[in-house]
C-alpha cells in the first residue's frame, strides 16, 4: 500500500518558558504600560468602532505620586473620596469577620470581595439612591456605600429569625433595591425599566 498523505501538520507539544521562576526577581519590562493620563477618554455615547483601541491600553488615573491626572480624572470631592474609602475598608473588615465565621461552620455560604471593593462602591456612589442594581457576587461594597445596616446583613447571612428575606435567598446574596437572578438579569432589568425606574444597572 502506498503512503497515506495527510494535510494536517504533525502535532507538537510546546511548553512556554516563563520569564522568571519562583524565587527569581520578576521583571515586567516586556509590558507596554501607558503613562498616567496618557490614554484618551471618548464620549460616553461613542460608537464601538471608535473605542476598539482602548482594551489594548492601560487606563491609569493615578500617577507615581498618587495624584489623579488626565482626562479620566473624576474630579471627586474630598467628601465623596472619603465615603468611597470608608465603604471599601468596611467591606474588607466585614468580609474577614464573616468569612472566618463561615470557616467555623457558623454559616453555610460566604464569598469575599477581596480586590473588588472599589467596583461596588464606585457604582453605588455614582448612581441615584432610587436606581436598581442587578449584581453578581462580590459587590457587598455597594450596600456599604449606602449605609445599609450591618445587623440586617448579618441576620440575612445567618438566615435567622430576623433575616429580612426570611431565608428565601442564598447567604451573601442580599437584597436592598437589588436582587440576584443570574442569567435572567437582563429580563428583570427591562421589567424594572417598564415599571418606571430611570436607570438600571446590570453587572
Amino acid at each position: 500500500m502506498g503512503k497515506i498523505m495527510r494535510n494536517r501538520p504533525a502535532l507538537e507539544l510546546h511548553i512556554p518558558r516563563p520569564a522568571s521562576r519562583p524565587g527569581d526577581v520578576a521583571g515586567f519590562n516586556h509590558l507596554r504600560l501607558s503613562a498616567a493620563g496618557e490614554v484618551r477618554r471618548p464620549a460616553a455615547a461613542a460608537p464601538e468602532e471608535e473605542i476598539r483601541d482602548l482594551p489594548f491600553s492601560l487606563i491609569r488615573v493615578l500617577d507615581d505620586e498618587g495624584s489623579a491626572v488626565g482626562p479620566w480624572h473624576p474630579q471627586l470631592s474630598t467628601e465623596k473620596l472619603i465615603a468611597g474609602l470608608r465603604a471599601m475598608l468596611l467591606t474588607r473588615i466585614f468580609d474577614e469577620r464573616l468569612f472566618r465565621a463561615h470557616r467555623q461552620g457558623k454559616t453555610s455560604f460566604y464569598m469575599k470581595s477581596t480586590g473588588e471593593e472599589a467596583i461596588g462602591a464606585a457604582q453605588s456612589l455614582v448612581l441615584e439612591r432610587e436606581d436598581m442594581c442587578f449584581p453578581t457576587y462580590r459587590v457587598l461594597s455597594w450596600l456599604m456605600a449606602r449605609d445599609y445596616p450591618l445587623v440586617d446583613l448579618i441576620n440575612q447571612i445567618f438566615s435567622n429569625e430576623r433575616d429580612p428575606l426570611q431565608g428565601r435567598q442564598l447567604p451573601r446574596v442580599r437584597t436592598h433595591k437589588w436582587d440576584s437572578h443570574g442569567g435572567s438579569d437582563v429580563i428583570q432589568a427591562l421589567r424594572q425599566q417598564e415599571r418606571g425606574f430611570e436607570r438600571v444597572l446590570v453587572e
